[in-house]
């Protein structure tokens, strides 16, 4: 890497295309920004150009005789008169190059006037600090490879871009991306400082406790010794220990600091405490100063508090932080609790939220008690323990619920516990601000009971209207379940896939809530692109949320699990549904049933049933019909987990399990179009199965799915009705519409039906698509008759497809045609 950037580099590049062309400059910057450098690398440039070149600190000014030389002068400030007057006439009578390196403080009268007869013939070259850009390069090269931006952004700041100070924090910075200066880099910067003038290093530790030189609390000395003062602030830049605006290096500060015996700092910062008072200003930046050096002063609490409230809603994280340090500079931590347990919470930390909050909870008589109250809720829902959430309300009360009354009704009707929702509803409303940010929670609680017993699109307009308040408040709240999540869940529950995605994609174009629900929101955007038949958006938005930075909250990695199963389902890729409910049944197992859940449930419930391990969710199916019924069966909830009833039952090959909830499906059908679609479905499912195949039937079932976004199991539908009709035109009409549905492979169909589809038979494995799907389901350990039963085939049909399979993989024995399957297969199986 080339050392030299900025200026020097240009006057490099001037003398490299041009050495012999006199050259006559002063170079001027503060002590360790690269000065010395340049001249090195000019000298080398001269030499190289057959000059006779001097550089030195104090060089012999060559004769009038030598005409060619070229002379380097470094330091030129710490130069006598005599000197500094030998060089202003070599430059103004003599023939050499001359460049003239000085600080810019000091300067004698006739260094002023040698750097003047230079700048008749060239301006001066100015060094000075690096940019982030020239940071990053500088850093990477170090390190070999480039540094993540948060630690540029650090070592710029920390160093106010001083090479000299670059170079040393990045020779000894971890490689973990820690973004504090090394304690052996301020140990030895501080050692250095002792050495400095006493009179600036009191004004340096006067800035590094707070003082500004621009502001209302200047340094004590500046009142004093105003003139004395501007000397010092000049050798202080000069030394590239300040900034050109009079601002100590940070670096350079912590160093002071930390070095300084612990009295005196303090003795200083009480001094600038005062100053502030005195000036009546708000302690703002000086107070997180203060706090870092560990100072416990109440004004210092006092203030990072006041600004870690201002932050809570809008900047979680950094409310965080800011509560630490107030606690640390003597806050109350019982008054702070459940603020920092919010922080904590809207930053993803639900284990520290929960336990602040556990604690707080436990008092006698603890403060803040609605927003504990709230907190609590988010993170036990947030751990897919809703009814842990209704319960600590329960515990509230409808007496002391307060503003919290709207949230409470939201947990506890997710948790199926109407009776308590109608308490709370009935409660004497806390009186609330009007604003923007208050009516959240009104409109959720509104929206969810309509949800219930009223009109599914008066719920989703509410719904939808609290999800559109939060976003545009640019605030986050604790809440049981965010406003966007819900609206999309009741959307999703009535085949309105339009307004699922509108929302979410508002929510997340917005920037809803705090960055730790962003995963939650990304999930279903995956759910919605995966009902829609788009894979590839789905796998994306999955991927998106899994790498958010931040591992996945229970709640959100249950519809990640069932996320995975839905896609290996809809794309007819048997050993990934393998591979994705051996993680889901582990999953499910963790979580009790909610309403908030029931889209997840479903989609478990039609994966246990073709992997014929039904008894692992049928608890938990138990407990949503359970929860519903305590909730008057409202048919917006109830009615997706009736479809995916009929798709178990079908996958099952038991009509008799499908009869009640194609039944249930009728009787909401006169209050819900989406149920009088799925109950046409249901019926034309049936017949198919009965092997009555009624083709306008099917084909009228089949549009009515793609018209509420069911593409894929309306295709499903068509095809497994053409792999069951006898007349070869009504098999292709189906399949046609199948195609039609669902662009490329269709889903569920039998060989046959897949040869008079145009279907390709075989891969580069040389096996066709069902002869893979036999395959994995042979690795997956699955006898010819359970293989049988999921892919609607005979155990006699299985024997013969593995037998072909054995034959073009040239297996002799059912060890070998296991071994060829895991390479045949790749990826699918590890290999």
């Amino acid at each position: 890497m080339r050392s030299l950037r900025g200026p020097g580099a240009v006057l490099l590049d001037e003398v490299a295309a041009d050495p012999q062309r006199r050259l006559l400059v002063g170079v001027t910057g503060p002590a360790g920004t690269g000065k010395s450098v340049l001249l090195g690398e000019l000298a080398g440039v001269y030499r190289a150009a057959g000059f006779e070149t001097r550089q030195a600190p104090a060089p012999d000014v060559p004769g009038g005789d030598a005409a060619y030389t070229a002379v380097l002068v470094d330091d030129a400030h710490d130069l006598d008169d005599v000197t500094v007057g030998r060089l202003r006439e070599l430059a103004e009578k003599g023939e050499s190059h001359l460049v003239v390196a000085h600080r810019p403080w000091p300067r004698s009268r006739a260094l002023r006037a040698l750097l003047a007869t230079l700048d008749l013939h060239r301006p001066p070259v100015a060094l000075g600090p690096m940019g982030r850009e020239d940071v990053a390069i500088v850093a990477a090269h170090r390190r070999g490879q480039p540094v993540p931006g948060t630690v540029v952004d650090a070592l710029t700041r920390l160093t106010a871009g001083m090479p000299w100070l670059v170079h040393r924090v990045v020779a000894t910075w971890p490689r973990d991306g820690v973004q504090v200066a090394p304690a052996g880099v301020l140990a030895q910067l501080g050692r250095e400082l002792e050495h400095l003038d006493d009179r600036l290093r009191k004004l340096l530790l006067d800035l590094a406790v707070g003082f500004d030189l621009a502001g209302d609390t200047p340094p004590p000395a500046l009142e004093q010794d105003p003139d004395g003062v501007e000397d010092l602030v000049a050798h202080g830049e000069a030394a590239g220990l300040l900034t050109a605006s009079g601002a100590i290096v940070p670096l350079v500060g912590e160093a002071l600091v930390v070095a300084t015996p612990a009295h005196r700092v303090r003795a200083r910062q009480r001094a600038l405490l005062a100053a502030v008072d005195a000036a009546g200003r708000p302690l703002d930046d000086v107070a997180r100063q203060l706090a870092r050096t560990g100072l416990a002063d109440p004004r210092v609490a006092a203030a990072l508090t006041s600004q870690a409230d201002a932050a809570l809603a809008r900047d979680p994280a950094a409310a965080r932080a800011l509560y630490t340090q107030a606690v640390a500079a003597g806050a109350d931590v019982g008054a702070l609790a459940a603020r920092r347990a919010q922080a904590a919470a809207l930053s993803g930390d639900l284990d520290e939220a929960g336990r602040m909050v556990d604690d707080l909870l436990t008092r006698p008589d603890p403060p803040d008690l609605g927003r504990a109250v709230d907190v609590a809720a988010e993170v036990w829902s947030r751990r897919g323990m809703l009814a842990r959430s209704a319960q600590v309300y329960r515990w509230l009360g409808a007496a002391r619920a307060g503003a919290s009354a709207p949230l409470a009704v939201v947990a506890l009707l997710g948790a199926g516990d109407r009776e308590g929702a109608e308490e709370m509803l009935g409660a004497s409303p806390a009186a609330a601000p009007p604003t923007v940010l208050a009516s959240v929670p009104a409109l959720m609680s509104e929206g969810l009971g309509e949800t219930l017993d009223g009109s599914a699109t008066a719920a989703m307009a509410s719904l939808v209207r609290a999800s559109d308040m939060l976003t545009a408040s640019g605030c986050a709240i604790p809440l049981p379940i965010g406003p966007a999540e819900l609206a999309a869940l009741a959307a999703l529950h009535v085949g309105e896939l339009s307004v699922a995605e509108s929302v979410i994609e508002g929510a997340l174009a917005g920037g809803q809530g705090s960055a730790a629900t962003r995963p939650g929101l990304l999930l279903l955007r995956a759910w919605t692109a995966m009902l829609r038949d788009r894979p590839d958006r789905a796998q994306a938005a999955v991927g998106e949320a899994a790498g958010a930075g931040n591992a996945l909250a229970p709640r959100e990695e249950l519809f990640l699990r069932a996320l995975e199963v839905g896609l290996a389902r809809r794309t007819d890729d048997a050993p990934a549904l393998v591979q994705a409910w051996g993680r889901a049944r582990e999953t499910i197992l963790h979580f009790p049933v909610d309403l908030f859940t029931l889209l997840p449930l479903g989609e478990l419930l039609i994966a246990a049933a073709r992997l014929r391990d039904a008894p692992r969710v049928e608890g938990h199916v138990a407990e949503a019909w359970a929860l519903l019924s305590r909730l008057g069966d409202p048919p917006l909830w109830a009615v997706p987990l009736h479809w995916a009833h009929v798709h178990a039952a079908i996958l099952a090959e038991r009509p008799a399990d499908l009869g009640p909830h194609a039944a249930a499906l009728v009787r909401a059908a006169g209050k819900s179009h989406y149920a009088a679609v799925l109950a046409a479905a249901g019926r034309a499912w049936v017949s198919v199965l009965a092997g009555n195949v009624d083709v306008a039937v099917v084909e009228n079932a089949a549009r009515g799915l793609a018209s509420v976004g069911l593409t894929w199991d309306g295709s499903r539908l068509a095809g497994h009705a053409a792999a069951r009709t006898e007349e070869r035109k009504d098999m292709a009409r189906l399949l046609a519409r199948a195609r039609d549905l669902h662009p490329g492979t269709t889903p569920g169909l039998p060989q046959e039906a897949a040869l008079a589809a145009g279907r390709p038979l075989a891969d580069d494995s040389g096996l066709s698509p069902r002869e893979r799907e036999i395959a994995g389901l042979v690795l997956a350990g699955k006898t010819y008759r359970e293989i049988g039963d999921t892919i609607y085939i005979s155990p006699r049909t299985v024997e013969h497809h593995v037998a072909r399979i054995r034959r073009r993989l040239g297996a002799a024995s059912r060890s070998e045609l296991l071994a060829r399957l895991r390479i045949a297969l790749g990826e699918e199986w590890g290999a």
